[in-house]
């Protein structure tokens, strides 16, 4: 089993892990043994997946305005250990290809190895909640129809993005891809980058 089908099935057990309560306060209980990658990827689907559920929610017309703003820096908060979590597995996959010496003509690829496995692990959640739409009995036969086009759509899309992220891999194992990683350096979190926080320092 490659790489990709590993992931795969570990971001589906987490998605079907949260659903068993299918709430956003749930605590995460990872299965995978500690400083394991499937530990890594089991957690950062988690993630994904509890943030699907909040956007969810924060998107009820009717929602308390005190409570959004709430959600909102719950979201935030979300997309930074997001982001963390895609950096720290770039840097697992550093580790692993750090004895490879890229060819002199060695490609750099447009996105990482672990910001394509990002987009598996949404992808994942994309397919279960499709699913869930194409076969609820309560909607109707056309609503069920058009689900199960875009289904089939994403369920293309699984496999051609798994087929890229196992090609991104073994080019940068056969030196054909030279591994290079940026950190994402995302600025609202930081009280010395946003304006509107740092302004707020300054006026205390």
């Amino acid at each position: 089993m490659n790489f990709t089908d590993i992931a795969w099935n570990i971001f589906n057990q987490s998605i079907e892990d949260y659903h068993v309560l299918d709430n956003v306060n749930t605590l995460i209980n990872n299965p995978y043994e500690k400083d394991s990658l499937e530990r890594i990827l089991y957690a950062k689907n988690w993630i994904d997946t509890v943030q699907w559920h909040l956007e969810d929610i924060i998107r009820d017309e009717n929602i308390d305005p005190a409570e959004a703003l709430q959600l909102k820096r719950t979201i935030d908060q979300s997309n930074q250990k997001r982001t963390d979590l895609v950096e720290f597995i770039d840097s697992w996959f550093l580790k692993k290809y750090e004895s490879i010496t890229p060819k002199s003509d060695a490609k750099i690829n447009t996105e990482t190895p672990a910001w394509a496995v990002d987009r598996l692990s949404i992808l994942a959640l994309k397919i279960y909640h499709m699913s869930l739409e194409a076969n609820r009995e309560s909607a109707s036969e056309e609503h069920r129809l058009n689900c199960q086009e875009k289904l089939n759509v994403l369920l293309m899309q699984k496999e051609d993005l798994s087929t890229s992220i196992t090609q991104l891999l073994t080019d940068i194992e056969n030196g054909n891809v030279k591994m290079k990683v940026y950190k994402q350096m995302k600025m609202y979190n930081d009280e010395s980058l946003n304006p509107i926080l740092y302004q707020k320092g300054q006026q205390k």
